[in-house]
């Protein structure tokens, strides 16, 4: 499988889809269409927890004072399925392997798996 998931009003997204060859990559555009229930199982399936996923650095994660908060990964779930700001993009899926957030190492091995 290769898929990824984005934020098509994320510059850093953007600029990655343009540095990374996606042809063949089914596009998904998680604001216009939220990531389901069995998705994010198979994110899960793959990175091996919710927490892998979120995104600590969105606007929400500050203004709802979660990091004072001790979230289980149940919570990390059920934000993640609430709001798609809070998933950590983008999320490449590349056969059986995820590559998770816009890291420089992590963009380097996704660059490296593609060829």
């Amino acid at each position: 499988m290769k898929k990824v998931y984005f934020l098509q009003t994320c510059d850093t997204c953007r600029r990655i889809l343009k540095e990374i060859n996606t042809d063949g990559f089914e596009q998904q555009e998680i604001k216009a269409n939220n990531i389901t229930t069995s998705q994010l199982a198979e994110m899960h399936a793959l990175s091996g927890s919710y927490e892998a996923l979120f995104n600590k650095r969105a606007k929400l994660y500050k203004s709802k004072d979660l990091k004072n908060q001790v979230l289980t990964e149940t919570d990390y779930k059920q934000f993640l399925l609430d709001e798609y700001t809070f998933l950590k993009r983008p999320v490449f899926i590349f056969d059986d392997e995820i590559f998770i957030g816009n890291s420089k190492k992590v963009i380097a091995q996704l660059k490296e798996k593609i060829g």
